[in-house]
């Protein structure tokens, strides 16, 4: 068996609390938040779990916010962080948010191909992330792996394999059910954790919800 481990990245500083001198693309900044003091906290608390003591390997996408979650079991498990940004979170294709249409969400949702010219869909985001853990599952079987990431890429990761359900409505992201049962209700909490079990042949069997706080 495999077992991989994604968690969401822990809360990083407000947008607010920065001031750039140099004029930048919200891209550009969304990559470079760091985590607030309460991120901090968060984080060390998900390393300190049962669960993350026995961590084989980590990956974290290529953002400042998901490193500095990593990091926290990298350390604890003596561990190099691998930095993937094929977990990278879904890129809007905005200068800064402002300029995001106010339907922007309802239009994803409805289309899973609709991107703004510069930005991705939700299809193709599903496909980045997908391809990134197969070639996780194929060089680390067997092993235990953190992949530390971001809401709405996981949200796309899992709709791999799971059902969406819209009815919470267009501006929150879809509940997932695998099986037939709900695995989740559509709330990315920071550092929101799940066990995702897979066979030999790299077939999910399983996904379990992590309680650590």
């Amino acid at each position: 068996m495999t077992m991989i481990y994604i968690s969401r990245h822990s809360e990083p500083i407000s947008f607010n609390l920065l001031n750039y001198i140099d004029e930048e693309k919200q891209q550009y900044e969304n990559e470079r938040l760091v985590l607030s003091e309460n991120g901090e906290r968060i984080a060390k608390k998900l390393s300190e779990c049962e669960e993350m003591q026995k961590i084989d390997v980590v990956f974290s996408s290529h953002y400042i916010r998901a490193i500095s979650t990593a990091k926290y079991v990298a350390e604890r498990n003596n561990l190099k962080i691998n930095i993937n940004k094929q977990f990278g979170e879904r890129i809007h294709g905005v200068d800064k948010w402002d300029n995001l249409p106010s339907d922007f969400g309802e239009k994803q949702f409805n289309d899973w191909d609709y991107k703004l010219e510069n930005g991705e869909s939700l299809n193709e985001v599903s496909k980045r992330m997908y391809n990134g853990l197969i070639d996780v599952l194929e060089k680390y079987s067997g092993k235990n792996i953190l992949i530390v990431s971001h809401g709405m890429a996981f949200t796309c990761l899992l709709s791999m394999f799971c059902e969406l359900n819209f009815n919470n409505g267009p501006n929150r992201l879809p509940g997932l059910y695998f099986n037939d049962k709900l695995i989740f209700d559509g709330k990315w909490s920071y550092c929101k954790t799940f066990k995702l079990e897979f066979d030999s042949n790299n077939k999910l069997i399983n996904i379990e919800n992590i309680k650590f706080d």
